[in-house]
């Protein structure tokens, strides 16, 4: 899956996580304005949104990290292979175990897009484990990022307590997601890259982005689907957020989940 429009990189420098970043520009905008973000971002996330997210997470989260473990001693894997302090499935197993108890592998339940999205990783991991890179990036950053705002903002949203149901948001083994961040940069920007390598990365960057945007598209019709057979369910509280907690959410939360990965702009 390629986009048409071969991403534009302007006058972004050498490094990779800067081109990245160029080339990412417009549909970065475009992922911070579907439907179940701009939800997010009004504190009106419900149990039912985040937990039809958490699973969807997971099931992209479980194709990625299978994915980097199998390719870990690829020369562009091992350099950004931090399965200790990034990996998330445990976590994401932890939370869906909260919500929907021990069977809960029987009750995920996701969309069309997600399976695309499961299956797009597959595929490179299998054929060019090279454009892991730019997935592992945008979505780890992200979650770097995002993730004690998002942690706090669910907590709030849903009445949880301490870390139950959110462990996702949690990285107990990065001490300064700030320093990890820069190390993380600095380690993918060393891969050594043709011309036509890099032109295929950033071209996979922005699929990436595409593939968040049809998963939160295609959750949001779930939900509307759920909203519209259950006309009397109560709305979710609003007004939770300050406007400096909307800035931070709107750039952690997508390409995240979680989150999901959008706050790769965040230094």
């Amino acid at each position: 899956m390629k986009s048409a429009r071969k991403p534009d990189t302007g006058d972004s420098g050498s490094d990779l996580s800067e081109q990245i970043k160029a080339a990412t520009s417009d549909i970065h905008v475009r992922a911070e304005n579907t439907e179940l973000m701009l939800t997010y971002q009004k504190g009106r996330i419900s149990a039912t949104q985040y937990k039809v997210l958490l699973c969807s997470l997971y099931e992209v989260y479980k194709a990625l990290e299978e994915e980097l473990d199998r390719n870990s001693s690829h020369p562009a894997i091992a350099p950004i292979y931090f399965p200790q302090e990034l990996a998330r499935l445990e976590y994401l197993q932890k939370d869906l175990e909260h919500f929907f108890g021990p069977n809960w592998k029987e009750q995920v339940i996701v969309p069309a897009a997600t399976h695309r999205y499961e299956r797009r990783l597959r595929e490179i991991g299998r054929t060019n484990p090279l454009l892991l890179v730019p997935h592992a990036y945008t979505r780890y950053l992200g979650d770097l990022s995002g993730g004690q705002v998002l942690g706090k903002i669910t907590q709030k949203c849903l009445g949880l307590n301490d870390s139950e149901g959110t462990q996702f948001f949690s990285f107990p083994a990065v001490s300064s997601p700030n320093r990890f961040k820069q190390l993380y940069r600095s380690r993918m920007n060393s891969i050594g890259l043709t011309e036509q390598e890099k032109t295929e990365v950033l071209e996979e960057a922005v699929t990436a982005f595409q593939l968040n945007i049809q998963v939160f598209d295609d959750l949001q019709k779930m939900l509307n689907v759920t909203t519209a057979e259950q006309p009397n369910a109560p709305r979710p509280p609003t007004a939770l957020l300050s406007p400096t907690n909307v800035k931070q959410l709107t750039v952690g939360l997508c390409v995240a989940a979680v989150t999901i990965g959008m706050s790769i702009y965040v230094s």
